[in-house]
């Protein structure tokens, strides 16, 4: 499913029920009670909390991934969890228990795949990580809407300012170029030459 909105509801059986999180906005805290979830469309920032009691970034959750099953296990959520862009979620387990089953296997093994693409954000050169994190959130129609330049940083490991620098430089070379998406600010959504972006070196 693309990162990309607004959702057709009425296209997605079971998408009535779903719930809507705007960008920005907390789908819940560390600590709190609450279901587990199925993101069907958009990002998720989840955060620990540091011992300075800020939030850390801890990892990504994107579409297909299921979120917050710890708190069926423990009766809390280990992470707070942020969206980055809007977000569509369906309660989690959807139907049979082996149904349930089979599915929190497959957004495991997809989790554990998410987890060798954070870690190879966070380390190399500065363009390959922006450039990782872009083919990570682009969709098959060659668009993105990517987190604020903050997110950025923090999931990259790397500073606002070298952020700015790197995405200003990749309008300049066309390889993004900003698209109107109705509710995401200019700044963040884009069409993406595949082509030029594939020939770029990726982290």
């Amino acid at each position: 499913m693309s990162l990309l909105h607004p959702v057709d509801r009425s296209s997605v059986p079971g998408l009535r029920s779903a719930r809507r999180i705007p960008a920005g906005e907390h789908l819940y805290r560390a600590g709190a009670e609450g279901p587990a979830w199925r993101l069907h469309a958009g990002a998720i920032r989840l955060d620990t909390t540091g011992p300075d009691g800020h939030a850390a970034f801890a990892s990504l959750a994107i579409a297909g991934d299921i979120l917050g099953c710890e708190a069926m296990l423990f009766g809390v959520y280990t992470f707070s969890a942020t969206a980055l862009t809007e977000c569509w979620l369906l309660p989690w387990p959807e139907g049979r228990r082996e149904v349930a089953a089979d599915s929190l296997l497959a957004s495991l093994a997809q989790a554990q795949q998410r987890a060798a693409n954070i870690v190879a954000l966070r380390g190399g050169q500065a363009m390959a990580r922006v450039v990782g994190l872009i083919r990570l959130f682009g969709d098959s129609a060659g668009r993105v809407i990517l987190p604020t330049r903050q997110d950025i940083a923090d999931i990259t490991g790397l500073r606002f300012e070298t952020i700015s620098r790197i995405i200003k430089g990749l309008e300049r070379s066309g390889v993004l170029v900003p698209v109107r998406v109705e509710g995401v600010r200019a700044t963040r959504s884009y069409a993406v030459d595949p082509a030029v972006l594939n020939g770029l070196p990726a982290a």
